[in-house]
């Protein structure tokens, strides 16, 4: 039988051992929660600066349409970037940014075109000639330049087709309401829509008009010769569309367009018409 001092060490023995089990468990725990800490930390200062990164990129293509938007309103023509030329880099804080400036006037514009160029430009980016024909007229509905409307008979045919509205009669507010119009479809307006603009003439120019908008001219004229004027001075007034793409810090990357009306007869010589999206 162990002597009483033998017990007591043996209790003592017990206990020690648990009482270690107890400190390395302790000090396993400790060292799991400073590393989540030490980790979330890292994710967090990550996050702030990619935040502050993606910020500096976005002022910077602010700052780059602006400093588009002076230059083209220099006085002496000379010194104007040239438009639907090749991108140009500028930079702006510690971001590169490259801009690319175009003629707005060389896109389409719905709300005022003739159905016959509407159609030219279905069939030309893939739509066959009868559904050309009809979606060019649906659109001429829906904006109001359509001869002989008849609204509540433009109303009637929407709702035969299930739809619970009708075309306002009333120039586009923006791209994407083309998607209402029947018979259009997400891919006809895909096609379309990179050759198309709020913000042009009823007859896009020629001289910095796209392939695919040349092409539509050109099957419009053969169908309805127009005269082309020569010699003409260009336009006292410019609809420029800027599109500014920053490369900043931490691989941020911030894109924005704004369009912008140029001339010496306007207030400060600009007119800012959209700026950074809704209009593409």
């Amino acid at each position: 039988m162990p002597s009483r001092p033998d017990a007591r060490a043996a209790v003592w023995r017990r206990n020690g051992g648990f009482a270690l089990l107890v400190v390395l468990w302790t000090l396993v725990l400790i060292a799991f929660i400073v590393a989540h800490l030490t980790a979330s930390g890292r994710t967090e200062i990550r996050i702030a600066r990619n935040l502050v990164a993606n910020a500096a990129a976005d002022a910077a293509t602010d700052g780059a349409i602006s400093a588009a938007i002076f230059n083209q309103i220099d006085p002496n023509p000379d010194q104007r970037w040239p438009l639907n030329g090749p991108a140009r880099e500028i930079t702006v804080g510690h971001s590169r940014v490259t801009l690319q400036l175009e003629d707005e006037a060389g896109r389409i514009n719905p709300s005022n075109a003739s159905p016959a160029l509407l159609e030219a430009l279905l069939r030309i980016t893939g739509s066959d000639a009868e559904s050309a024909h009809r979606l060019a007229e649906a659109i001429g509905e829906w904006v109001g330049t359509a001869p002989d409307i008849v609204p509540q008979r433009a109303v009637a045919t929407y709702r035969a087709a299930g739809l619970d509205y009708g075309p306002p009669g009333e120039p586009l507010e923006t791209l994407d309401e083309l998607g209402r119009v029947l018979g259009m479809t997400p891919v006809v307006l895909a096609a379309i829509r990179p050759h198309l603009t709020l913000f042009g003439p009823p007859q896009p120019n020629p001289a910095s008009a796209d392939p695919v908008v040349s092409a539509a001219l050109a099957a419009v004229a053969q169908t309805v010769p127009a005269p082309v004027p020569q010699n003409q001075a260009p336009p006292e007034l410019l609809t420029v569309r800027i599109t500014a793409t920053a490369f900043g810090a931490d691989n941020a990357r911030v894109k924005r367009t704004a369009i912008v009306r140029v001339g010496s007869s306007l207030p400060g010589g600009y007119m800012v018409l959209a700026w950074g999206g809704g209009f593409d």
